[in-house]
Protein backbone atom coordinates (compact mmCIF):
# COMPACT_ATOMS: atom_id res chain seq x y z
CA UNK A 1 0.00 0.00 0.00
CA UNK A 2 1.01 3.34 -0.98
CA UNK A 3 1.56 6.13 1.51
CA UNK A 4 2.11 9.92 2.12
CA UNK A 5 4.53 9.49 4.01
CA UNK A 6 6.23 7.23 0.82
CA UNK A 7 5.47 9.82 -1.78
CA UNK A 8 7.16 12.34 0.24
CA UNK A 9 10.55 11.12 0.23
CA UNK A 10 10.49 10.45 -3.68
CA UNK A 11 13.19 12.80 -5.45
CA UNK A 12 12.88 13.06 -9.43
CA UNK A 13 10.68 12.10 -11.58
CA UNK A 14 11.28 8.61 -12.59
CA UNK A 15 10.95 8.40 -9.03
CA UNK A 16 7.02 9.60 -9.41
CA UNK A 17 6.26 7.41 -12.61
CA UNK A 18 7.65 4.06 -10.74
CA UNK A 19 6.40 4.75 -7.01
CA UNK A 20 2.57 5.12 -9.37
CA UNK A 21 3.72 1.91 -11.78
CA UNK A 22 3.28 4.31 -14.83
CA UNK A 23 5.43 2.89 -18.37
CA UNK A 24 7.07 5.77 -19.54
CA UNK A 25 9.65 6.42 -22.35
CA UNK A 26 12.81 7.62 -21.04
CA UNK A 27 13.71 9.83 -23.54
CA UNK A 28 10.81 11.53 -23.39
CA UNK A 29 10.98 12.24 -19.36
CA UNK A 30 14.87 13.45 -20.07
CA UNK A 31 13.72 16.55 -22.21
CA UNK A 32 10.61 17.21 -20.67
CA UNK A 33 11.28 16.63 -17.27
CA UNK A 34 11.34 19.91 -15.36
CA UNK A 35 7.76 20.51 -17.32
CA UNK A 36 6.56 17.45 -16.42
CA UNK A 37 7.53 18.16 -12.48
CA UNK A 38 6.06 21.62 -12.92
CA UNK A 39 2.79 20.25 -14.54
CA UNK A 40 2.76 18.03 -11.36
CA UNK A 41 3.55 19.98 -8.62
CA UNK A 42 0.46 22.57 -10.06
CA UNK A 43 -1.75 20.05 -9.62
CA UNK A 44 -1.23 18.26 -6.27
CA UNK A 45 -1.59 22.18 -4.83
CA UNK A 46 -5.16 21.83 -6.21
CA UNK A 47 -5.47 17.92 -4.86
CA UNK A 48 -4.32 19.31 -1.03
CA UNK A 49 -6.58 22.20 -1.30
CA UNK A 50 -9.26 19.39 -1.06
CA UNK A 51 -9.03 18.90 2.64
CA UNK A 52 -11.81 16.02 2.52
CA UNK A 53 -9.51 13.56 0.83
CA UNK A 54 -8.60 10.90 2.63
CA UNK A 55 -4.90 9.24 2.14
CA UNK A 56 -5.42 6.51 -0.34
CA UNK A 57 -8.17 9.31 -2.46
CA UNK A 58 -4.76 11.95 -2.66
CA UNK A 59 -2.47 9.21 -3.71
CA UNK A 60 -5.19 8.17 -6.26
CA UNK A 61 -5.32 11.64 -7.44
CA UNK A 62 -1.74 12.12 -7.51
CA UNK A 63 -1.33 9.51 -9.74
CA UNK A 64 -4.27 11.13 -11.82
CA UNK A 65 -2.97 13.87 -11.92
CA UNK A 66 0.87 12.83 -12.53
CA UNK A 67 -0.68 10.28 -15.51
CA UNK A 68 -1.72 13.31 -17.18
CA UNK A 69 1.29 15.71 -17.05
CA UNK A 70 3.27 12.94 -18.12
CA UNK A 71 0.55 11.86 -20.96
CA UNK A 72 0.75 15.69 -22.19
CA UNK A 73 4.33 15.96 -23.03
CA UNK A 74 3.94 13.00 -25.18
CA UNK A 75 2.22 15.23 -27.51
CA UNK A 76 3.04 18.06 -27.01
CA UNK A 77 6.02 20.13 -26.30
CA UNK A 78 7.38 23.06 -23.59
CA UNK A 79 6.80 25.62 -25.82
CA UNK A 80 3.27 24.60 -26.69
CA UNK A 81 2.63 23.67 -23.17
CA UNK A 82 4.23 27.65 -21.92
CA UNK A 83 4.59 25.81 -18.04
CA UNK A 84 7.29 28.37 -16.89
CA UNK A 85 7.55 32.28 -17.70
CA UNK A 86 10.27 32.37 -19.82
CA UNK A 87 7.79 30.79 -22.59
CA UNK A 88 4.76 33.08 -21.73
CA UNK A 89 7.10 36.15 -22.54
CA UNK A 90 7.12 38.04 -26.02
CA UNK A 91 10.38 38.28 -27.21
CA UNK A 92 10.97 40.86 -29.15
CA UNK A 93 14.55 40.53 -29.39
CA UNK A 94 14.14 37.17 -31.69
CA UNK A 95 13.44 36.97 -35.57
CA UNK A 96 11.84 33.71 -36.36
CA UNK A 97 12.26 31.87 -39.63
CA UNK A 98 9.46 32.38 -41.04
CA UNK A 99 10.01 36.02 -41.22
CA UNK A 100 13.08 36.25 -43.00
CA UNK A 101 12.53 36.44 -46.47
CA UNK A 102 14.24 34.80 -49.36
CA UNK A 103 15.52 37.27 -51.49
Amino acid sequence: MKTLTDFQKLVDAEDFLNFFEIPFDQTTVNVNRLHILKTFSVAIAEVDEKKELAEAEKITAYKAALESAYKTFLTSNAQEQKVFPVFQQEHNDVVKLTEIGAE
